[in-house]
């Protein structure tokens, strides 16, 4: 169950990727949900969504 839940927040970043402050929303209720090693594995996911929107960097202050 908590794998497709880890899939389903990673789909639901994708789409407000475009948002910073809604994308950090969302990261704050995936923390809530998820395993801790399910947290390392978004991190990494989101490291890579801001090569390309930098202005996410700020939303890593949720995954510390």
């Amino acid at each position: 169950m908590s794998r497709a839940m880890f899939e389903y927040t990673k789909t639901v970043l994708n789409k407000v990727s475009f948002d910073a402050n809604l994308f950090c929303k969302e990261v704050q209720k995936a923390v809530k949900r998820l395993l801790p090693y399910e947290i390392e594995e978004l991190k990494l996911f989101i490291q890579n969504l801001i090569k390309t929107n930098p202005d996410l960097k700020q939303c890593m202050v949720y995954l510390s």
